[in-house]
């Protein structure tokens, strides 16, 4: 399969996966798992951590804690130019003549994140279940069943531009607001550390502010690249020391385990962490369901898991139990399982430096970082 066409396919799978995984569960409400002001140690600066001299060995899990869920909007005023007709990933010419009234809708909570940090956040009416920050707290929900979108909230709220991608629909939903009359700019589904660059200007040229765009986007580069560099220092030096972590996607409820590997967005959050992605070591590409040979074959030191996932298996006690391979791992006999909120840990864009500092922490330190008892 040509790599160009499985990383179209993959948001479509990972949207198909939490739909599934989405049906019968309560939506959560912004920040919720997210922990943010009660964060051990989240005053001490990254490069005055003591760090572990070998995380492979640590025993026990940490909760990787964001220390605020908000989200500071670029410097300078965002003054739309408007009308702004764009071309949208699918090739489709919109024309945005209003965006006194948006929705920003995908599987991440990438969109709505992005249109905070170009400063229009006042501007959106409504959020998907990712949205997971307090500003949204007060917006009305337009999903349901997990991730589905819900054609009648959505035109009951009027929206005049509607921002979304592949990994939501389902698609006849998008078409019936198309039909209604509204702009909808479909934004590349693709998410990792490396198109943060290329979300943030989409959505910047649709709305109207591309130097709120260029703006935004060098800030979050410059964050990232401090972030990680920052990382590095933590990580061991020799690599044959650093941990091998694979990112798991549990719905216990729903049956559901996937192995998240290269292509799918988990590889380069790993490689930002300075770990070893053993998803693509053993060539696992994309999202798959999980067999009891890969997880066993991947050998991870860290088990990377989303906060409910591990919580539909009633912990680690009840993943060690349900997933007899993770117990297999060195990550499980060291119970060595690091959950972060569902909202924030594979969410790319404006929080991703925070996310992976969170995410360090947890790995490389800790005994001073996680979510305070």
């Amino acid at each position: 399969m040509p790599s160009s066409f499985r990383r179209r396919l993959l948001p479509l799978i990972l949207g198909a996966i939490l739909v599934l995984a989405g049906c019968g569960v309560t939506e959560p409400s912004p920040g919720e798992g997210s922990r943010g002001g009660d964060c051990r140690g989240a005053d001490i600066p990254l490069a005055q951590l003591d760090p572990l001299a070998t995380p492979k060995e640590y025993e026990g899990p940490t909760s990787a804690c964001l220390p605020s869920a908000s989200l500071t909007p670029v410097d300078g005023e965002a003054d739309p130019d408007l009308p702004a007709t764009v071309v949208d990933n699918q090739g489709t010419e919109v024309t945005v003549t209003d965006v006194s009234r948006i929705l920003a809708l995908d599987i991440s909570g990438t969109l709505s994140a992005t249109v905070f940090g170009l400063g229009l956040g006042g501007n959106l009416v409504g959020r998907d279940t990712s949205t997971g920050f307090p500003e949204a707290a007060h917006l009305p929900l337009v999903t349901q069943n997990g991730h589905e979108l819900n054609g009648e909230a959505i035109l009951e709220l009027q929206p005049t531009v509607i921002l979304t991608d592949s990994s939501i629909g389902p698609w006849d939903v998008v078409l019936q607001m198309r039909e209604a009359g509204i702009p909808v700019v479909l934004i590349t589904p693709e998410r990792s550390m490396e198109n943060g660059d290329e979300i943030i200007h989409s959505v910047a040229a649709a709305l109207g502010v591309p130097d709120a765009g260029a703006r935004l986007a060098e800030r979050v580069s410059a964050e990232i690249d401090d972030v990680v560099a920052q990382v590095a220092a933590l990580a061991p030096a020799d690599p044959a020391d650093r941990p091998r972590i694979l990112f798991l996607y549990v719905r216990g409820s729903a049956g559901i385990y996937y192995i998240f590997g290269e292509g799918s967005g988990a590889d380069s959050l790993i490689e930002s962490l300075g770990g070893i992605d053993v998803a693509g070591e053993i060539g696992w590409r994309g999202m798959r369901p999980m067999t009891a040979e890969a997880l066993v074959d991947a050998a991870p030191d860290v088990i990377l898991m989303m906060s409910k996932g591990l919580a539909s298996v009633d912990g680690v006690d009840g993943l060690l139990t349900q997933v007899p391979a993770v117990a297999e791992t060195p990550a499980g006999q060291h119970r060595r399982i690091v959950d972060m909120s569902d909202d924030a840990v594979l969410s790319f864009g404006p929080r991703s430096a925070a996310v992976i500092e969170a995410l360090a922490r947890a790995i490389y330190a800790p005994e001073q970082s996680g979510a305070a008892p």
